[in-house]
């Protein structure tokens, strides 16, 4: 009994899957025959370098190139293009149009989240006074220590380079105990119920907060939220689900620290930010992405992700001892992600061997395994940590739909039922 459940289940299965099997032949039929007329269908801009190309299932990874933007963005930057521009009335009438859009005072365009902690964290400690704006990173006399809500991160090196000073804090109890007169800011990335008790603290001793929510948008809302709830400063990423400039990002808060931010910032030769050039291209593309989010459907867009994804699962559910299933994330990359797990020890096949089959692929498939390549191997995130416990990498391999293409899903959905198929058939000898 027990075996013709199982064969009725795997009959079921490869039902659902039959109209994407038939979608997979007749591609294979297409390339082989643009093969014999000499025609690469895949040859593009970075090919004729020799750069491969990614099917990104991912998410909006900054090494893998973030994201892709809006048609909207693009051409945003196409018309910014043909005109010169004095920046600093460029920044100031944004920074107008962000407050109509979010109910924030004001705005500047960054280059990048990372670009907006490091202007943020300038602001507070030179202000505006060019005195103390040239003297960074030396902060002699000066406000300077930045109170790190939950401790260190891979990220705070865009705080330490214009001069703050952390201080590790795990706690409500801590923060407060932390604030003295030394304090410049205080920096953290939680949201929710430990953001609202940060937030009174931080308001009760009048120091300025910043909330790092990189990966914040989507929901589009979020960008009023925050503004709602009275945060000093609060930046996003223009390349990761805002769908803008990959190398832009948003600094949103009160309208004197954002003025000391652009003040800190480029274009302003001796400001320590300076290196970090947006130009007119970046500032209107990622204005124009905000503009598009607050406008969107987003539920149709969910439900075109989840349909992407749902086409991989049915694929790779024709192969035996796979599990799988969607869900959303609670923190970064909050799009419909498909997690697919199966017996690593049974198989003798384990995460990191499909992630490096997968990458392995003709076309490149990145796939979100429990690797980082772009992290410096010397970070130990929330260390020192009291509360910190090392948790066993998961067992799986997600899949997140954002970032895959339309179309891509069936390439991906072959791919992946092949690898797993033959892993599983390998070692069941």
């Amino acid at each position: 009994m027990r075996n013709e459940n199982a064969s009725r289940r795997s009959f079921i299965k490869l039902l659902a899957a039959a109209p994407l099997l038939s979608q997979i032949a007749a591609r294979e039929l297409y390339a082989q025959a643009a093969t014999a007329v000499g025609k690469d269908v895949h040859e593009n801009i970075f090919t004729r370098l020799g750069v491969k190309t990614v099917i990104n299932c991912r998410g909006t990874w900054t090494y893998l190139s973030g994201s892709l933007e809006f048609p909207e963005v693009r051409q945003a930057q196409l018309e910014a293009a043909k005109y010169f521009v004095n920046m600093f009335d460029l920044q100031r009438g944004v920074g107008k149009r962000l407050a109509e859009l979010t109910g924030a005072e004001s705005g500047i365009v960054t280059s990048g989240a990372a670009g907006a902690m490091a202007a943020a964290t300038a602001a507070c400690i030179a202000g505006n006074d060019d005195k103390n704006i040239w003297q960074l990173p030396d902060t002699t006399g000066l406000k300077h220590e930045v109170i790190m809500v939950g401790g260190r991160s891979a990220f705070d090196s865009a705080i330490r380079l214009v001069g703050g000073k952390l201080v590790l804090v795990y706690s409500p109890e801590e923060l407060a105990n932390a604030i003295n007169e030394s304090t410049a800011m205080i920096y953290t990335t939680d949201l929710g119920d430990k953001l609202q008790k940060e937030l009174a603290i931080a308001k009760d001793r009048q120091v300025p907060m910043l909330l790092d929510d990189a990966a914040g948008i989507p929901p589009a809302s979020n960008a009023r939220l925050y503004a709602k709830m009275g945060i000093d400063l609060y930046c996003f990423s223009g390349g990761k689900g805002l769908s803008g400039p990959q190398c832009s990002g948003l600094l949103l808060g009160r309208k004197d620290l954002i003025e000391a931010a652009l003040m800190n910032c480029n274009p302003r030769e001796g400001a320590v930010c300076r290196p970090m050039k947006v130009g007119k291209e970046e500032i209107m593309g990622c204005l124009a992405a905000l503009e598009k989010w607050l406008n969107l459907d987003e539920k149709k867009l969910y439900a075109e992700w989840n349909v992407r994804v749902d086409r991989i699962r049915k694929l790779v559910d024709t192969v035996p001892g796979v599990k799988t299933d969607i869900y959303i994330p609670d923190d970064g990359n909050r799009y419909p992600t498909l997690r697919v797990e199966w017996d690593p020890d049974a198989w003798k096949f384990g995460v990191s061997d499909c992630v490096a089959e997968l990458r392995a692929s003709n076309p490149v498939i990145e796939v979100l395994g429990n690797d980082n390549p772009s992290l410096v191997k010397a970070v130990r995130e929330g260390n020192p940590n009291p509360n910190h416990k090392e948790r066993k990498a998961p067992n799986r391999i997600e899949l997140v739909s954002m970032t895959i293409k339309p179309g891509e899903e069936i390439i991906v959905g072959q791919r992946l039922r092949a690898v797993l198929n033959a892993a599983r058939k390998k070692n069941a000898a």
